[in-house]
C-alpha cells in the first residue's frame, strides 16, 4: 500500500502489580462505524498486524481495534515476565475498552486471543456482545502446548531477513499453504532488524518462562469457564489442529453458548484469517444481526 497506512497507531497506559506498561493498538475504520467495534487479538508469539486483512475487510462497517498485546510488537515489555497471563491481558482488554469509550464489543480471538475472549467473556457483565475463538476452546490439548513450549522464547539471531522468515515458514507450518508474499509478510511483522543487521523475533523472550511456569502437562480444562459463556459464538477449527479437538468442539456446540462451528479444511493450528473464505466466514458471523 502507498501513502498512509489504512489504520492509526494508538497506545493506552495500563497498571499491573510490577507497575505501568503502555499497551499499542492499531484502529481500522471510522471512530462511529455502525456496527460499533470489533476487538481482534492475536496468539502467543503473534502480533496485531495479522488481522489486516481481516480489519480492512471489516472497516466499512466497524470500528476494528487491533491491539499488540504486552510483550509483543510496538507494546512495552513487562518487569515481570511471571506477568504474561490471562489476568493481566484481561485486565488490559478492560483498560482499553475504556479508552475506547464502549460498553460492548464484537471479539475475535485467534488461540491466545480467544483464551482471552473467553475469560472476559465469562465475566458477570462481560462487554462482549458476540465472539468468535479462531483454534481456542475449553480444553487444550498437552500435545499442543509442549510443541508450542519447544519454540516459544527460544528463537536465535538471524543473520538475514531471508533466515528469519525460513524460520517463521518453519515454526508456523500449521498455518497450511501461503503464497510467498503472504509468507513475508507473516515474517516481517514478527521480526525486528538489530544495530548490527541481525534480526530477532519481535516479541519478549521472557514470555516463556510463564508459559512454561504454567505448562500443566496434561490438557488444558477450561470447561467451566466456557459453561458461563452466553454470547452468540463461532467456533473456528483448522482441520489438522493439535490443540483443538473435533471432540471438543462437539463439546463446544451442546454447552455454554452452544457455539456455531465451522472447520478448515487443510489447516492446523492456526487458520491465518487471511484467505478470501476465512475472512467471509467471520465477517458473516459478526453481521448475522
Amino acid at each position: 500500500m502507498s501513502g498512509h497506512p489504512p489504520f492509526r497507531r494508538r497506545s493506552v497506559q495500563c497498571a499491573s502489580s510490577g507497575g505501568l506498561h503502555r499497551l499499542s493498538y492499531l484502529e481500522w475504520g471510522a471512530p462511529h462505524a455502525a456496527r460499533g467495534v470489533v476487538m481482534c487479538v492475536h496468539g502467543l508469539t503473534r502480533c496485531a498486524r495479522d488481522f489486516d486483512s481481516l480489519a480492512e475487510s471489516l472497516a466499512d462497517r466497524y470500528r476494528v481495534v487491533c491491539p499488540d498485546m504486552p510483550g509483543r510488537g510496538y507494546s512495552d515489555w513487562l518487569q515481570n515476565p511471571m506477568e504474561y497471563a490471562l489476568p493481566t491481558y484481561v485486565n488490559d482488554i478492560v483498560t482499553l475498552i475504556a479508552r475506547l469509550d464502549v460498553e460492548q464489543v464484537d471479539w475475535v480471538g485467534t488461540s491466545m486471543g480467544g483464551l482471552i475472549g473467553m475469560a472476559l467473556a465469562g465475566q458477570p457483565g462481560a462487554p462482549i456482545r458476540r465472539m468468535v475463538l479462531n483454534e481456542a476452546g475449553p480444553l487444550v490439548r498437552a500435545e499442543a502446548l509442549e510443541r508450542i513450549a519447544h519454540y516459544v522464547g527460544r528463537a536465535p539471531a538471524f543473520a538475514s531477513f531471508e533466515d528469519a522468515e525460513r524460520y517463521v515458514r518453519q515454526v508456523s507450518a500449521p498455518f497450511g499453504p501461503h503464497s510467498d508474499s503472504e509468507w513475508r509478510f507473516l515474517a516481517e511483522h514478527v521480526v525486528r532488524q538489530r544495530a548490527d543487521g541481525s534480526y530477532v523475533v519481535h516479541y519478549d523472550p521472557r514470555i516463556a518462562e510463564a508459559f512454561n511456569a504454567n505448562l500443566p502437562h496434561q490438557d488444558l480444562d477450561l470447561w467451566g469457564l466456557w459453561d458461563s459463556i452466553a454470547c452468540p459464538t463461532l467456533v473456528i477449527r483448522g482441520e489438522l489442529s493439535d490443540l483443538l479437538d473435533r471432540e471438543t468442539v462437539a463439546g463446544m456446540r451442546t454447552r455454554g453458548p452452544r457455539a456455531d462451528t465451522v472447520e478448515v479444511s487443510g489447516v492446523g493450528h492456526a487458520p491465518t484469517l487471511m484467505k478470501p473464505d476465512q475472512i467471509s466466514i467471520v465477517r458473516e458471523f459478526l453481521l448475522q444481526d
